[in-house]
């Protein structure tokens, strides 16, 4: 599968959730008009999410869910409606806490309104954000799936939720502190490895897969996580901000620590690591970027790509479809050669 076919897939199932992401908001703004700035709010929640993306977690319940009953149907649509949009409530607040400015090449949603004020922008998104947690609630529990079904993938989604959550306070907590290895997985298996697992499993739920698959699932979800992470973090490292769609480098800024500066910061000795100090707070990233070429850079790309063949591995085991399966499996190799793109 080349990748402008890995792209078509997406493409072509993230227009048809897009569509229906566009048939809520439509409902949800006419409940929004009692007041013209909560329909204000409401009509930028919707050019939020619409930005274009690719729609990877939504995708990834779609998908799964295909793979066992070969078909996708109206109400399958509307949960992966509801899962982008839970998605997007994360990542408002996601943005809010690492300050940043830009978005798939637009304003972060809490910059949407510092035209009233900085304090009052970042304070929206953190009610928008719950409101859009909220609606994904809403959107899912009201289709037409079993109701058993439902409560089993609701459950799911906020196991997920605080999850990430927590994941969040020691992503932030790492920015005062030197964490190892250890405990970079613990903060992560709660970070995109939660979000693979509640979004596959959520397609493996709704379509009666066999327990023995779900459990399959669970792992490989895990390992795509953790090979996601790892990779994204690289690219906010190492790419270029028109590639990005945000500036780069916004971490290391914070002095956050992801899996490539955790062994940077461990295999560098220490005159080393206090002159990368020294170089983040001039902005001399080109010269951090030096180092975790020389010193961590090349550990956490075997990371990333264990995860991926261990992914690969349990996605072969499952009983989905060969067509899901490919995909899959080429959608984790992309991942994983990409790596290669960052020297």
């Amino acid at each position: 599968m080349e990748e402008s076919e890995f792209n078509k897939i997406l493409d072509k199932y993230g227009n048809e959730i897009e569509n229906e992401i566009e048939k809520c908001f439509k409902e949800k703004l006419r409940d929004a008009i009692y007041h013209e700035f909560i329909d204000r709010v409401y009509k930028s929640l919707e050019d939020y999410v619409l930005r274009k993306g690719k729609r990877l977690a939504s995708c990834s319940t779609l998908l799964v869910y295909k793979g066992y009953t070969h078909r996708v149907d109206k109400e399958l649509l509307k949960v992966c409606a509801g899962i982008e949009l839970y998605r997007h409530s994360i990542l408002i607040h996601d943005d809010l806490v690492d300050r940043d400015e830009l978005r798939r090449g637009d304003k972060t949603f809490h910059r949407i309104f510092e035209d009233i004020s900085t304090g009052f922008g970042e304070s929206a998104g953190i009610f928008a954000g719950n409101i859009l947690y909220s609606l994904s609630l809403d959107i899912i529990q009201n289709t037409k799936f079993e109701r058993k079904l439902l409560s089993d993938s609701i459950t799911f989604l906020n196991t997920d939720y605080r999850n990430v959550n927590e994941s969040q306070i020691l992503d932030v907590l790492f920015e005062y502190k030197k964490p190892d290895e250890a405990e970079w997985y613990q903060m992560a298996s709660n970070r995109a490895a939660s979000l693979f697992r509640a979004t596959m499993l959520i397609g493996a739920i709704l379509a009666n897969a066999p327990d023995r698959d779900k459990e399959i699932l669970m792992k490989a979800a895990e390992n795509i996580g953790y090979a996601f992470d790892i990779q994204d973090d690289i690219i906010g490292t190492f790419a270029k901000e028109e590639e990005y769609g945000r500036s780069p480098t916004g971490d290391l800024l914070l002095y956050k620590k992801p899996l490539h500066v955790i062994y940077t910061l461990k295999n560098a000795p220490e005159d080393v690591v206090n002159d990368m100090r020294d170089m983040i707070k001039a902005n001399d990233f080109d010269g951090v970027r030096d180092i975790i070429r020389d010193y961590g850079l090349e550990q956490a790309k075997k990371k990333s790509r264990e995860h991926a063949k261990n992914a690969i591995a349990l996605i072969e085991k499952t009983a989905m479809s060969i067509e899901i399966k490919n995909f899959f499996k080429e959608f984790i190799s992309y991942v994983s050669e990409s790596l290669d793109w960052y020297k």
